[in-house]
């Protein structure tokens, strides 16, 4: 495991900081996690992970909290600006007295600027990110892609690269240092081609009307006849004639051109209507035309190819997503075995009357039995 021997303290908030964690996990960490309370059913990326819940706001608790970060690599939190430093846990302290330590800090809007202490969520850093506006269907409203934009991809993922590169640089400089892992900035990044792209020819239309935006009939999704999807993505030439042939397309339909695109999507909506998505992939299954069924997320783990690859596990019945990328010697693999919750007790050094007095005044819980 590429990190094993990383040990990482993260302070449970909402989804972002837990993914960012998990991915650490996945690939060898030792996370634990200080949460509020011990059984947290809004936590469901905690597989894996030690859990310690800390009365925070009791200075006994956040003595408890610095012992434990002075033995990390690693601390994650994603509370607003200024709320660490009021606990006590801040960078000045927690980096001064553990030089090694690699503090990143994920929030919406940065730890400075005018909007970092303002409350938001993932649509909102889509939004002043400046990528929200280029989603969406023309004539319609912009459209967020749930929260896997700035929640997951310019969070979780960009902050877990900047911990992964800090510690990278650490080799070098024995010294750690703060991330500052702005949601905002880390969606912006993660378009980068989108921003860049700009003056391509595939550009040049409103919101929607662009080739890979939803103004193609030749890139988009069809329904079939079973009320499931199918997704088309024939840009090139040699695709586009093979998905002519297998959908029995009229000869003179063409890429391009305002007629053809209405002509095109009215053409391609009432041939994928006139078979199921089954058939439909096997219509499809020994060409390249670049079209694919579009896979129901609770099935995902069935199909052939993930099933060949092992893309998908199983956690309390539900399919998983095995870590990505896969490493050739050190891959990341998700939790197969229960964490044993206790081990890292004495990494609190407390003596036996301390601890029961923490733990009677509930400054201090400790889990009774391991989990996966």
């Amino acid at each position: 495991m590429p990190l094993k021997g990383i040990k990482v303290l993260e302070f449970v908030g909402l989804a972002p900081g837990p993914l960012c964690g998990k991915i650490l996990t996945d690939f060898g960490a030792t996370v634990t996690r200080i949460d509020k309370v011990l059984e947290n059913p809004m936590d469901v990326l905690q597989q894996g992970k030690r859990t310690i819940s800390l009365d925070l706001k009791n200075p006994r608790g956040q003595q408890l909290a610095r012992r434990l970060a002075n033995k990390c690599d690693v601390l994650i939190e994603g509370f607003r600006p200024g709320v660490m430093e009021k606990l006590n846990l801040g960078p000045d302290e927690l980096c001064k007295e553990n030089p090694r330590l690699v503090y990143a800090r994920l929030t919406g809007f940065g730890q400075h600027g005018r909007l970092a202490p303002r409350a938001g969520h993932d649509i909102n850093y889509a939004a002043i990110s400046g990528v929200l506006s280029m989603l969406g269907r023309s004539h319609e409203k912009p459209t967020a892609p749930i929260n896997l934009l700035t929640d997951f991809a310019g969070g979780s993922v960009m902050c877990a690269l900047g911990i992964c590169v800090a510690l990278l640089e650490r080799h070098k400089s024995g010294k750690g240092q703060i991330v500052d892992a702005s949601m905002v900035e880390g969606a912006a990044y993660v378009a980068s081609w989108l921003f860049t792209s700009r003056s391509m020819p595939i550009w040049g239309q409103e919101r929607g009307r662009n080739l890979i935006d939803g103004g193609a009939y030749f890139y988009d999704t069809y329904e079939t006849k079973d009320g499931l999807y199918m997704s088309v993505g024939a840009l090139e030439p040699q695709f586009f004639e093979v998905l002519k042939q297998r959908l029995e397309l009229p000869e003179d339909l063409s890429q391009f051109g305002e007629k053809h695109q209405e002509r095109g999507k009215r053409l391609l909506t009432e041939a994928f209507l006139s078979k199921t998505q089954a058939e439909w992939s096997q219509i499809f299954e020994d060409v390249d035309a670049c079209v694919y069924p579009v896979l129901d997320y609770r099935e995902v783990h069935k199909h052939d190819h993930n099933k060949e690859r092992k893309s998908f596990g199983i956690i309390e019945d539900m399919p998983a997503p095995c870590p990505a990328p896969r490493l050739s010697r050190t891959p990341g693999k998700l939790p197969e075995k229960p964490v044993n919750q206790l081990a890292f007790v004495d990494e609190l050094e407390l003596s036996p009357q301390e601890m029961k007095e923490l733990l009677k005044s509930g400054v201090l819980q400790l889990p009774e039995k391991s989990k996966l």
